[in-house]
């Protein structure tokens, strides 16, 4: 009974870290290395969020929404994940909440860099 708790407990760690690996992946656009979301689509940041803080809400997270993290998702190296007001969970790379942006169509594009002055894009290296 105890070998099949410790490997209850194993796949439940794997379980956990490849939610994170799942989450985001490294990927390169126009010879520059970037974070995108599993689907490949391009991960921003913005400059009116705190660390480990959101402040996009209601329609800019509509435009811009959250990269949300699962349920026992466990922070991973540069990546945490935070806590929404709304009760919801996200992830942030170096203490900084990170957004896909609705503009994007394709994985690869990154049409939200610069928008507003605020928006950037999470470069991976």
């Amino acid at each position: 009974m105890k070998s099949i708790a410790l490997g209850f407990a194993a796949l439940l760690l794997g379980t956990a870290a490849s939610h994170a690996a799942e989450a985001w992946k490294e990927a390169e656009v126009g010879g520059a290395k970037i974070y995108t979301d599993a689907k490949g689509m391009t991960l921003y940041t913005f400059d009116k969020d705190e660390k480990g803080k959101s402040n996009c809400y209601d329609k800019c997270a509509a435009n811009w929404p959250p990269l949300k993290a699962e349920a026992g998702a466990k922070a991973h190296d540069e990546w945490t994940v935070i806590d929404r007001t709304d009760g919801t969970k996200m992830w942030a790379y170096d203490g900084k909440p990170v957004y896909t942006f609705v503009k994007d169509k394709k994985a690869g594009d990154t049409t939200g860099e610069g928008v507003a002055g605020a928006w950037h894009v999470v470069k991976a290296d």
